[in-house]
This record gives structure tokens, sequence and C-alpha cells, in this order.
């Protein structure tokens, strides 16, 4: 197989390849299929998560493009802006923050806790952005500097994930510990470079498994745009075709909109914590989580297929959102 990957400039940061894990117990009490997790949260930057993959190839092209300065975007709560203060910890590089009030909330909590808490003790420059014009005036106050997109999901971003899904792809039938095939991979989507990536890495892996993306930022016919643009940009980069099929994006359990928790979210939360000891968080992970269950439970997802559950991360944003811990009255 051509390594597609090698012309692109990496720097390291994550501990790879993360685990594949069997999940029985969560099987059993969803009465379906056998169900694996692919534990990003084990990236090992400042408490893990899915960006981490896209930031080694993210900070790899700052570094060669010769930048001292990040600037990137996100929610207060951002999962891929603290991974990103932590990458520019590691890497030596300045770090600006430009954070949106993207969830209906201003709370203290929100505010200074979480992420938010992590961002500053990692050593970025945290600022509140209320607009377009705040967040012009923040890029001319910070000066030249590397910009990375929200979640980190250009072509360049993305290629973290075409790498994790040429990881799974090697994990898959390695030895009698780990599954023989794989039908599904179940993920959060909002900004689609993980799902993009991945859709590009099975595929030219040759593994035959759908993609199931689950909505957490925009509706699916939105997102499903989103992630058909970053497909053929990311394809172009690498040479590769554009896959026919490999996805599904779903909406079904997107509720109100991004950040707000729903009922499915937080007893999927609180399903995966009782059955396999496993910490979800309430805007992304949670969310698929709550998809995954709800596959299963409407037979979409056969009793006889195999699903991988991806991990993306993000239980910081756990201690911002209590009630998803709390008992149901």
């Amino acid at each position: 197989m051509i390594d597609v990957l090698a012309p692109f400039p990496r720097y390291p940061l994550g501990h790879l390849p993360t685990p594949l894990e069997p999940a029985p117990r969560l099987g059993e009490a969803l009465g379906g299929p056998e169900i694996w997790i692919k534990r990003d949260d084990c990236t090992g930057l400042a408490l893990g998560g899915n960006k981490t993959r896209k930031l080694e190839f993210l900070i790899g092209r700052a570094l060669a493009e010769g930048h001292d300065t990040v600037v990137t975007f996100g929610a207060v709560q951002s999962n891929h802006a603290r991974q990103t203060a932590a990458a520019c910890a590691r890497a030596g590089l300045r770090c600006e923050l430009l954070l949106s009030r993207s969830v209906p909330r201003g709370d203290t909590l929100y505010e200074t806790s979480g992420n938010v808490l992590l961002d500053g003790l990692l050593g970025a420059r945290v600022r509140i952005v209320d607009g377009l014009d705040d967040t012009v005036k923040a890029l001319e106050e910070i000066g030249p500097a590397c910009v990375i997109p929200p979640g980190g999901s250009s072509a360049t971003g993305a290629l973290g994930y075409v790498a994790a899904g040429l990881e799974l792809a090697a994990q898959i039938g390695r030895d009698p510990g780990l599954p023989d095939r794989v039908d599904r991979v179940v993920v959060a989507t909002s900004t689609t470079g993980t799902a993009a990536g991945l859709v590009l890495g099975l595929a030219h892996a040759g593994v035959a498994a759908t993609v199931e993306a689950i909505c957490v930022y925009e509706p699916a016919d939105v997102t499903a745009a989103s992630l058909d643009a970053l497909l053929e940009e990311t394809a172009e980069l690498i040479g590769v075709p554009v896959p026919a099929g490999g996805r599904q994006v779903r909406d079904d359990w997107f509720g109100p909109g991004y950040g707000v928790p729903t009922p499915e979210m937080a007893e999927a939360v609180r399903l995966f914590a009782r059955t396999e000891g496993v910490l979800l968080d309430p805007v992304y992970s949670g969310k698929a989580a709550a998809g995954l269950a709800g596959l299963v439970r409407a037979g979409v997802i056969g009793a006889d297929e195999t699903a991988v559950f991806w991990h993306t991360g993000g239980s910081p944003g756990l201690f911002v959102y209590p009630e998803v811990v709390r008992e149901p009255c």
C-alpha cells in the first residue's frame, strides 16, 4: 500500500495507536451487536481526545512554515481549543484562542471551569469574542500567525484521521483478542474532519465499513454537504479517489442544538459509565453514544454485526454539565 501520508510534516503528540477495547457489558445491555470502543480519549495530550491526531499534522505544518504563533477558534468549552493549547505548549508555540458563545449559556461555571480552566493552565491566551467584528479585531491585534480552523477541520487536519482509519484497519484481525471485521464505525461529527479522514483511511485500507456520522453541530443536510466538500479536498491532497459510499450522516440525536443536553445523551453517558467504566462528554461523544444505542435498538445495526464506537474524548465537559451525571427525577 502506498504511504499517502509520507509527504506531510508531522509533529508527534499522541499515544498511538490507541486501544481498541471490547465492550461486552455495553453490548449485553443494548441487546445488540458486538461492540468495541476505539479509545481516542487515550491519545494522551492534556486529557486526550480526537483533536490530537489532527494537530500532529497541523502543528507539523505550522513548524515547517516557520510560525511562532497559532490561533484557532471554538466554542467556550472547546475540546479542540484545549488540545491546541497543549500542542502549542509541547511545541514551544504561542497559542491564541478566540472562543465564542456558541452554546446558549453564560453562567460562571460554564465560562470558568472545564476546558476553559485547562486552556489557561496550558498557557494559552483566551479571548471571548462576540461576532465577526470582535474576531477581526482580535486577529489584527495578534498579528502574523498560523490560523487553524474550528475543530482543526481542514484537509491537513483530516490527515490525522486518514492515519486513524489506517490504524484501525491494522488492528482488525491482528490477533485473537481483536475483531476480525468491522461493519460500522459510529462517531460524533461537527466540523467533519474526523469523519472525512476515517472514510478515506478505511477505504484506502480496503475496509468495507460504514462510518455512521452522528451530527452534534449542524443538521444532517448541512453536515453532509460539509463532509462531502472536505472529503473531496482531502482526497485531492493525498491523491486518492473519494469513495462512492462508506458513510451515513444522521441527526436523529442532535436535539435542540449544539451543546444542548438531551435525555438520550444523558442516558447514554450513564450507560457507558456504568457498563464499561468509560466517561463520555455531553456535547460530542455523549450524543454519538445516543446514536449508537438508537441504531442498535431500532435494528439498523444488526445483532450479527460488529460495531466500533469511536470515543473522541472531551470528558472535561462533564464538569460544566452536572445535570448529565445526576439521576433523573
